[in-house]
């Protein structure tokens, strides 16, 4: 079969020192994974085209790259699975890293947040002679997480990290679901600690980009998620994200629906006023448009029932 290839190029020590797309033809088999083309440019048509790969077995994640808009291992990525005939193929470097050039990106980045999290067991308590055991259940649990092979390709789709360069991102805090889920490390609470600071668990958006992308099903929105439930039954509230979640709650047990407006008061704090006035041009600019929602609960008449709903779930929790 005959297809196109449109190729995201960057080379920062050429006299073209912005990114540009290069298009290639080439004939490909039905066999051919994405990387299978991507080599075929690169020894037959093109061998200045850089990219990066090992182990083509999904298993090194270093092949990670952007597959029409949307992060994948090439390797594993077969190419007749994302084009068609007459359709263009589009391949671009992954997104939220600086790229080195054409499809190879910079991971220091990614690797100082991996180990922001202190991404290794600290157990506490007597040394024991043997190994440290732990149940078999807790491990078939975490065996999920630790399925990561840090490809990359959760951080790439990341919408937070397109705006927020600091956040974590969804890597670095499954890595660190790792070890605050392990029974064998002792210091859980303090992880929580710190994940609950600016930039940690709270700054997800639920967006699930991570999830989709993800090649191996690690799942970091929910671990995530998992891990604000811990830092609430750990008693860490003092936060914007604890206080939106009894906020949220709240409001929907009092009329039924959710009262945005009390919603951000509350979370920033009612009483930290540099948080207030800071979302002062938000709400002013709100009101202008006829989009400020109002300061009064608004209740439904079924309030009563969504009530129950909301007493039994927090029963069983």
């Amino acid at each position: 079969m005959l297809a196109n290839l449109k190729v995201r190029r960057f080379d920062p020590e050429t006299s073209r020192p912005e990114p540009y797309f290069q298009d290639y033809e080439l004939e490909v088999e039905d066999w051919f994974t994405v990387l299978d083309a991507l080599i075929k440019v690169r020894e037959e048509i093109d061998g200045t085209l850089s990219l990066r790969c090992a182990c083509r077995a999904s298993i090194c994640g270093s092949c990670g790259m952007r597959v029409n808009g949307r992060a994948r291992l090439v390797c594993k990525t077969k190419f007749d699975s994302v084009w068609s005939p007459g359709e263009t193929l589009t391949i671009e470097p992954m997104g939220n890293m600086p790229v080195i050039t054409d499809l190879i990106t910079d991971f220091n980045p990614f690797w100082d947040k991996i180990r922001q999290v202190d991404p290794y067991m600290q157990p506490t308590g007597p040394v024991p002679k043997a190994e440290y055991l732990a149940p078999n259940e807790d491990m078939v649990h975490l065996a999920g997480v630790m399925n990561c092979i840090m490809c990359g390709c959760c951080v790439s789709d990341c919408t937070v990290l397109e705006v927020d360069k600091d956040f974590l991102g969804p890597a670095a805090l499954a890595k660190a679901y790792r070890f605050v889920a392990d029974p064998r490390d002792g210091k859980t609470e303090e992880r929580l600690k710190d994940l609950n600071e600016p930039t940690g668990i709270w700054d997800c958006t639920r967006c699930m980009q991570c999830v989709e992308v993800c090649p191996k099903d690690v799942d970091p929105m929910e671990r995530i998620m998992v891990m604000r439930d811990k830092a609430i039954e750990a008693g860490v509230k003092v936060t914007a994200g604890s206080r939106h979640t009894d906020s949220f709650v709240n409001s929907v047990k009092r009329s039924g629906r959710l009262n945005e407006t009390r919603l951000t008061i509350e979370s920033i704090g009612i009483f930290n006023i540099p948080g207030q006035l800071a979302m002062a041009p938000v709400g002013l600019s709100a009101l202008r448009k006829g989009k400020m929602p109002p300061v009064r609960d608004h209740g439904i008449p079924s309030k009563k029932a969504v009530r129950a709903i909301v007493e039994k779930a927090e029963e069983k929790n």
